[in-house]
């Protein structure tokens, strides 16, 4: 393995080796040692942006019975632990330097926070496989996309994020400056059910300092996915920051006939729970 950043090297197949062989972002090589060594897994896979990647995660999310098939060809279900279907407003924090109170948000001091959410990621992953996916937030090539790294041991949370997602392992090979955000998530132990077992463990912290957040045992997409709420969370301070606008937003463009494509922009603005704008602009009409 090129860089001497990673410690444990013995837990990489020869495939997996050659894959970090081509990564030369020190920070990236540091953040993946720091977590495999804490998290002790039995092996890591690194998820390109192949479709044969695409298609073992999806496979394995069936296989070890996180997600189960429906009678749709290639469409699955996912249940979560009934009491992990919500945010856990008692155990989801931000991590703040000297213990810097916020209004309207649940805080907690940043070596503090770190210690107690690394306590109970030690050795979680034993016997079990580190995924470890590279994303884009907006276009590949485009500047104003933020990249991003996601660890977790659970199949059902990385093909989640490759479905909503754009992945960009291309990108850090071919970028070893990249300033990308950092997601680390283990499902826990798990029951019979395939859910995590231990919610009252369960821990979402969010490191604005680090760029990063945290989660254990959990599975619920708002406490797992970085991408989704996570990334959201920690790009708030940084939108303010710089004069930008962190939302939950998303714009698509829909195929029609003829090879007409019809653009649709929405937005779920934050505290408003799950209401919807939704903005539609076809060739001819515009609606709202």
């Amino acid at each position: 393995m090129k860089s001497s950043a990673i410690s444990n090297k013995n837990i990489f197949s020869s495939s997996e080796a050659k894959k970090i062989e081509l990564l030369e972002n020190r920070e990236l090589l540091e953040f993946i040692s720091h977590y495999t060594d804490l998290m002790e897994p039995s092996s890591v896979f690194i998820v390109t942006d192949s479709e044969e990647d695409y298609e073992l995660i999806r496979k394995k999310s069936l296989e070890y019975g996180e997600e189960r098939p429906l009678a749709s060809p290639n469409h699955t279900y996912h249940f979560d632990n009934y009491y992990d279907q919500a945010r856990d407003k008692e155990n989801t924090k931000v991590l703040t330097p000297n213990g810097e109170k916020l209004p309207f948000i649940n805080t907690m001091e940043r070596n503090a926070g770190i210690r107690d959410i690394e306590g109970l990621m030690k050795g979680i992953m034993r016997g079990r496989t580190m995924l470890i996916g590279f994303f884009s937030l907006g276009s590949r090539d485009s500047k104003l996309s933020l990249k991003a790294v996601q660890i977790t041991d659970s199949y059902y949370v990385m093909h989640s994020e490759m479905m909503l997602y754009r992945t960009d392992y291309q990108f850090f090979v071919e970028h070893p400056d990249a300033e990308f955000l950092k997601f680390v998530h283990s499902q826990g132990e798990v029951d019979d059910r395939k859910v995590s077992k231990n919610l009252k463990d369960r821990r979402i912290y969010f490191d604005l300092h680090g760029n990063s957040a945290l989660s254990v045992n959990t599975q619920y997409a708002g406490n797992t996915v970085g991408l989704k709420k996570m990334a959201f969370r920690i790009t708030i301070a940084r939108a303010l920051n710089e004069g930008w606008l962190s939302e939950h937003m998303f714009l698509m463009g829909v195929n029609g006939k003829d090879g007409r494509v019809s653009y649709m922009t929405g937005s779920f603005p934050f505290g408003l729970r799950e209401d919807i704008n939704l903005h539609c602009a076809f060739r001819k009409t515009c609606w709202r």
